[in-house]
């Protein structure tokens, strides 16, 4: 008789459930148990590797219909946060690796980022338009700590005046305040904290390295008091799970300082929907039915379908009615999610003798 597969054990501090083979490669493999105990002992700790990656450009450009810019900059590829739901987990089959525990423990940093920038924002064709960063994997990640690309970046937009719109989990973004508030007194920067939860023991098994709930909400204090303008994206949304509370983060966030908002529904490409199912049955398997039948309501019977404009908010009455709530509170709070338009009319081409300066920082 063949020997059993066993899953995945869950591992402290990680996100995914298991590993399973990227979508690309010729052979999958799984654990089995050889009768010998292997099942029962405890899974190894799982360390975190930071490869470079050696890419000639920086600034990725899209034309999507469902998202407001069309320029943006990934310093990492990867994201140790381990957020099970995150759907740029797909992009790691990619690298012939597991959108599962390799997505959040096998990493690849840009050092570069900061040199391919200034190329790039002195071409003469180039044209001044904000840019986006984190909208991907986490722009201020654990590992953006120790290798300070994001920061990097940041010097560098500065350096042009070329503006640009943050999105994070973490509270490392203060430490960058000194360049955000003189960038926001000229309108070039707009920051963002994603809050999915404010159930501290939910989130650290949603997003396990991400910054805990309270600390996101001290995070929007510090940068509202810096006259950074900052907003709350309540995101995902995931039905069944999370979406009693958007009332409840809406408010916690306007009461921060937070004067926009703005939210996503659960999206399970690829992947990701195994994943997050692996996920439910792990950690709320009493809940488990039920939020799986409510993501196909509102994804048209399927657990994800992609087409351009109903991806990020859904479709049919359960969608409908997360978006009522969503949009009443934000009016009962003053969270009208105002225009942050950021101006592009200062860009400008720093001297050389800048440029080299900001180069060997």
């Amino acid at each position: 008789m063949a020997d059993a597969p066993i899953g995945d054990r869950v591992r402290k501090g990680r996100g995914a459930p298991s590993n399973s083979t990227g979508r690309f490669e010729p052979r999958t493999h799984h654990a089995i148990d050889d009768g010998w105990g292997g099942a029962d002992a405890e899974p190894p700790a799982l360390r975190t590797t930071v490869q470079t990656d050696a890419s000639r450009t920086i600034i990725a450009r899209n034309d999507s219909p469902d998202i407001g810019f069309d320029q943006s900059i990934n310093a990492y590829r990867g994201c140790e946060h381990g957020c099970v739901y995150c759907y740029a987990r797909p992009t790691h089959a990619y690298l012939g690796l597991s959108p599962g525990l390799d997505f959040e423990s096998r990493l690849f940093a840009k050092p570069d980022a900061p040199a391919l920038l200034v190329k790039e924002l002195s071409n003469p064709r180039y044209v001044c338009k904000p840019i986006a960063l984190g909208t991907n994997t986490d722009c201020y990640q654990p590992i953006e700590r120790r290798h300070r690309i994001t920061r990097g970046i940041v010097e560098v937009l500065a350096g042009f005046a070329n503006p640009v719109s943050i999105t994070t989990k973490s509270a490392l973004v203060e430490r960058d305040i000194d360049l955000l508030s003189p960038m926001a007194a000229r309108g070039l920067v707009h920051v963002t904290l994603s809050i999915t939860t404010l159930d501290r023991a939910l989130a650290r098994r949603l997003e396990p390295r991400a910054a805990t709930p309270e600390r996101r909400l001290e995070t929007i204090q510090a940068l509202a008091a810096a006259h950074i303008p900052t907003s709350v994206n309540v995101a995902p949304i995931i039905p069944g799970l999370t979406d009693p509370e958007i009332e409840a983060i809406l408010k916690a966030a306007r009461d921060a300082g937070a004067t926009g908002a703005a939210y996503t529904l659960l999206r399970l490409p690829l992947e990701v929907a195994t994943l997050f199912r692996e996920w439910l049955a792990t950690h709320s398997p009493d809940r488990a039915k039920r939020v799986l039948s409510l993501v196909r309501q509102i994804r048209g019977g399927a657990l994800y379908k992609s087409e351009f404009g109903t991806r990020m908010r859904g479709e049919g009455p359960i969608a409908d009615l997360i978006s009522k709530r969503f949009h009443g509170a934000c009016r009962r709070l003053g969270l009208h999610q105002p225009d942050y338009a950021l101006d592009c009319s200062q860009f400008k081409a720093p001297a050389a003798t800048d440029r080299q300066f900001t180069l060997a920082l």
